[in-house]
């Protein structure tokens, strides 16, 4: 997905809903509620990353998985409809995505590489504090100096600790899924950070330097 596609901002629809039913460890989980969703061009939502991995899948969606509902997955969901026979208007209502679903499986990979970036980077932060980091890895994905989809700013060499020391591969606690899916469903304590540090352990004077927006726990967060 390419950066004008996002508009540059994250807009939404659902913000702060949160997804019902267990969280299950590598899935995006049961959603009966969130299916009630009329996903479209503007949400912001997990349900959108559970949508874009189905498109992928079934070859529809070749931009990565961003969480976003831009113009290239409207685009991809018009054609999915029109080879399915439903009505072509380019929203995931509930027929479609019950087709869809009906058609190809969802990995849950993106959500759990957000979860593991986040239990990383974040392990023994609050709820709000990790929250925070997976919602900079988002911001990031809307920005032009970063890669357009969340798995490729995560692994963006030299960017996040977890990933360079192999924290990043430890099994995320359901914290961890938690607050990838607050962020996801458009929750940003940060205010628009795209990036962040810890003041005790940083040697970075780069880092230091950038305007500060907020605090939150152990973490610095700046523009």
């Amino acid at each position: 997905m390419n950066k004008l596609d996002n508009n540059k901002k994250w807009k939404t629809l659902a913000a702060g809903l949160l997804l019902s039913g267990s969280i299950a460890i590598g899935t995006v989980g049961a959603a009966s509620p969130a299916s009630a969703l009329l996903l479209q061009k503007g949400t912001q939502h997990a349900e959108v990353v559970d949508l874009q991995e189905r498109l992928r899948t079934l070859g529809y969606l070749s931009a990565g998985v961003t969480g976003y509902y831009g113009s290239q997955t409207e685009k991809a969901v018009q054609t999915f409809q029109k080879r399915s026979g439903l009505a072509v208007d380019g929203k995931a209502g509930k027929r479609t995505i019950a087709a869809l679903k009906a058609k190809a499986p969802a990995s849950g990979a993106t959500l759990n590489a957000l979860a593991k970036a986040v239990n990383g980077e974040a392990r023994g932060e609050s709820l709000k504090g990790q929250v925070a980091v997976a919602a900079v890895i988002l911001n990031r994905v809307q920005s032009n100096q970063f890669p357009s989809s969340i798995k490729d700013v995560i692994l963006h060499p030299r960017q996040f600790t977890a990933v360079d020391d192999g924290q990043y591969n430890l099994t995320p606690n359901s914290s961890a899924y938690i607050a990838a899916k607050r962020a996801l469903n458009g929750e940003d304590p940060t205010g628009g950070a795209l990036y962040y540090y810890n003041p005790k352990i940083a040697t970075s004077a780069w880092s230091k330097a950038r305007p500060i927006i907020k605090t939150i726990g152990n973490h610095v967060f700046t523009k």
